[in-house]
Order: structure tokens, then C-alpha cells, then sequence
């Protein structure tokens, strides 16, 4: 049976569930941030290898997903726990240990280092899945009040925004503290992944599932109901489109800045400086976020966060790159990112009932996934691209870079991403057609549904 209530929520379960990004950002991050750096400097793998390590695991994590998201949604008898909340305390600590893996540096051949990369990669990628799919699909199970889920969605961008801060300024000091930085990788990550271990039991501890489906009679869904369900949630499918645009360049930008900040500003100490002052910005973005959306919507707010993102940008690749205007631009362009950012989780949850209205079924977890899907393969590219592109623009770990290569490194960081998120604002404008309005529409026939059923 379900319960029908539009749950309004504790600030203590809010801030408990923005704790649970807050764990994934303190071990994600490390890999989209510092990974490729890693591998590049330290395992000493071509920077093109190292590009299709993140592409072909990422995929690899995108099926995984789905095997997830599957596997939560076809949970029957569901016990005191919940259907979601127990997956983030028992893959806790595996993801933690996967973490500090894919940061060691065997003294093996290149062959072997390789296969060591892809493997540690995946299994990292399938421990992440175990936890960040049930703990996405959770927001959609603690409310379905739309003001609601949009300040779930604004305290999980804050979590992740904060973990991405503290990593940002504390890593790079950290490793730069060893005087092997073989040493200095595993050791530092392995203190951030024990962070995040801590910050994920608070989630579980203290949030709950008060939208609740307990249905042990139910069947599995073939994969051809399944691929038909999704292909007619539209909302779904323009989000995961958005993702593959917005979600690549934003990691893109976060894996550049480390290169950026060595070669193009000539300081690495300045990677935390930097992401100082940028996320810090995002995280004023991320609070003012509820404000915004109250006064002109969702929708709105999305492009309004896409468009200072992209004008900030561009005049950032335009003018000359002293320090100073870096930073002001790169901290404009990271509030607007906040907006994008923070509202993803919003609208898939939205997609959720979207997709119970569509075809009767509701199935988080499924939808989720799918959704999941699309971030990792946008998530593969940001990897792969500058990977590749690092070893066509000749880069040279630890060396003074030419003109040519320091004019892509720029490229990499500002260009590129301005054009993916221009596209998306086109994409967004002209194919995304589920309102404020025409989801308050949906939630009351979903209401009357239930209600229709329960008189039965």
C-alpha cells in the first residue's frame, strides 16, 4: 500500500540527504578531478590511454546502472530499512576501498599498468552504482512535494558542491606534502574516502522512506516493457540529452583545472586556490537556488544558470589569461553551473511521476538508472576527450608546454564547454515541455487514481 502523503520533510532529513552526495563527492570526485592527472604524471600511461580507460569503464558503470536500477526495483517484501537506504550502508566501505585502488602505482610493465587501470576503474564504477543509484532514486521515496524535492535537490547539490570544495583546496597540498607522490596519491585519497565513508551512515541514520511501495506480488518487466516505458517518458529523454551536453563539459572543466592552473598559470599550489573561490561561488548559487525557482521556475532558472555559464566562458577564452580574470569569470561561470546542477535532480524526479502517469508503473529505480546511464557516458567522454586531446596537442607530463599545447589546454577548459552547454540551452528551449504547471497537473491525477483504486 501506498502512502499517499505529500511528506514534508525535516531540515534534518534535508541536510542528512544532502550528507549522502556529500560522501560520493568526497570519493567521485577524486576520479573525475584528479584521475586522469594520475595517470598521465604518476602511472605514467599515455594521455590517449588514459582518455579510453575513463570511456570504455564509464560505459562499462552505465550498463552497471541499469543492472542496479533494475535489481532495486524488482526488491520485494520490502523490511524496516527501506527499498534504497540500505545499499548506501553496506557498498560504503567497498566504494572506499575501490577508491584508494585506482590510485596506486604497481612498479609493473606499461601492459600490466593498463590492465591494472581498466580493472581498478571498474570495479570502482560498479561499487559507485550500488550507491548512487538507490540513493538518487531515495528523493523521489521521501516526498513527492514539488517545493520539497526542490530543496532535496538544492541540499544534495550543496553536499556535492561542498565535497568538491573541501577536495579541491585540501588534494593537491596534501599530495604535494610527499616527496613521492606515489605514496602521496593513495594516502590522501584514502583520507577523503573515510570521509566520505562517515558522511554516507549519516544519510542512511537519518533519512526514511516515507513514499513506500510494498508490493511482493510484483512481476519483473521484460526489457522490451522496460525499453518501451522509457521511450515514452519524453522528459526523461531530453534530460538524459542534457546530460550528455552539460554534464561532459562540466567534468571536463573540473579535470582541466589541475592542468591548467600547472601550465597555463603557471602555479599547481593555485588548483586550490582556485576551486577556492569557483565553488565556493556555486555554493551561493546552490542557496539561492529555492529563491530563484519560487520567483520564476524551474525551467527558468535552468537557462538562466546555462546562460551565465556560457557567456561567462567565452569572454573568459576571449580575453588574455592573467590570473585574476580567470578566477573572477571561472567563479561566474560556477554560479551559473550551481543552477544546472542542483535543478538535474528535480527534474528527474518529476520525470519519476511522469513516467507513473505515462504507463501506471512507477519504477525510481529503473528510471534512475537510465538517467544515470546517460550522466556516466557524459561522464566517459569528459575523460576520454581531453585524454586524447592531451596527446594530440603534444602534452608532456611535467615540462614547459609550447604555444600549441597551452592554446588547447585553453581550449579544453573554456572553449569547449561553452559550446556543449550553448547547444543544450537550444536543446532545452525547444524540447523540454513538462511544466510547473503540467506537473501539479499530473500529481492530482496520479491522487485520483489511487484514490479510485482504494474505494475499490
Amino acid at each position: 500500500m501506498e502512502n499517499k502523503t505529500k511528506h514534508k520533510l525535516t531540515l534534518k532529513e534535508k541536510i542528512s540527504y544532502g550528507f549522502g552526495d556529500l560522501g560520493n563527492g568526497f570519493m567521485f570526485d577524486l576520479g573525475q578531478s584528479y584521475l586522469l592527472k594520475f595517470y598521465t604524471d604518476v602511472l605514467r600511461i599515455p594521455g590517449a590511454v588514459g582518455g579510453s580507460v575513463f570511456l570504455i569503464s564509464k560505459i562499462f558503470d552505465a550498463f552497471a546502472d541499469t543492472t542496479v536500477g533494475t535489481a532495486v526495483d524488482s526488491r520485494k517484501n520490502i523490511g524496516k530499512r527501506g527499498k534504497f537506504r540500505p545499499f548506501i550502508l553496506f557498498a560504503t566501505v567497498p566504494l572506499a576501498i575501490a577508491t584508494v585502488l585506482t590510485f596506486l602505482a604497481p612498479n609493473i610493465s606499461m601492459g600490466a599498468k593498463i590492465a591494472y587501470a581498466y580493472i581498478t576503474y571498474m570495479i570502482f564504477g560498479l561499487a559507485y552504482s550500488c550507491i548512487n543509484i538507490p540513493y538518487g532514486s531515495l528523493a523521489a521515496s521521501m516526498t513527492q512535494d514539488p517545493v520539497e524535492r526542490t530543496q532535496l535537490a538544492s541540499f544534495r547539490q550543496a553536499g556535492s558542491s561542498i565535497a568538491l570544495l573541501i577536495t579541491g583546496i585540501t588534494v593537491i597540498p596534501i599530495i604535494l606534502k610527499f616527496s613521492d607522490p606515489k605514496i602521496g596519491y593513495p594516502v590522501t585519497m584514502g583520507l577523503m574516502a573515510l570521509i566520505g565513508v562517515i558522511f554516507h551512515i549519516i544519510c542512511y541514520k537519518n533519512t526514511k522512506e516515507h513514499i513506500i511501495v510494498n508490493n511482493p506480488d510484483k512481476k519483473k518487466e521484460s526489457l522490451s516493457m522496460i525499453f518501451k516505458a522509457l521511450c515514452s517518458n519524453k522528459p526523461l529523454m531530453v534530460l538524459n540529452l542534457m546530460s550528455l551536453l552539460t554534464i561532459s563539459c562540466y567534468n571536463l572543466k573540473i579535470a582541466m583545472m589541475v592542468y591548467y592552473a600547472q601550465y597555463n598559470l603557471g602555479n599547481p599550489k593555485l588548483t586550490a586556490t582556485l576551486n577556492f573561490v569557483s565553488i565556493g561561488c556555486s555554493l551561493i548559487g546552490v542557496a539561492i537556488m529555492p529563491f530563484v525557482v519560487k520567483k520564476i521556475g524551474k525551467k527558468a532558472t535552468y537557462l538562466l544558470g546555462l546562460f551565465i555559464w556560457v557567456g561567462a566562458d567565452l569572454i573568459n577564452y576571449l580575453l588574455p589569461g592573467s590570473v585574476t580574470t580567470f578566477m573572477i569569470l571561472s567563479a561566474i561561470a560556477w554560479f551559473g553551473t550551481a543552477f544546472m546542477n542542483g535543478l538535474n535532480w528535480a527534474f528527474i524526479s518529476d520525470a519519476i511521476e511522469y513516467g507513473e502517469w505515462k504507463t501506471g508503473e512507477r519504477t525510481e529505480g529503473i528510471i534512475y538508472s537510465t538517467y544515470s546511464f546517460g550522466r556516466k557516458v557524459a561522464q566517459a567522454l569528459a575523460g576520454f576527450i581531453p585524454g586524447v586531446v592531451l596527446t594530440i596537442i603534444g602534452y608532456v607530463p611535467n615540462v614547459q608546454q609550447t604555444a600549441r599545447t597551452l592554446s588547447g589546454l585553453k581550449s579544453l577548459m573554456l572553449l569547449v564547454p561553452a559550446i556543449g552547454a550553448g547547444i543544450a540551452i537550444l536543446a532545452f528551449i525547444f524540447l523540454y515541455d513538462l511544466t510547473d504547471e503540467k506537473y501539479k497537473q499530473i500529481l492530482v491525477e496520479l491522487e485520483e487514481r489511487k484514490s479510485s483504486k482504494v474505494m475499490r
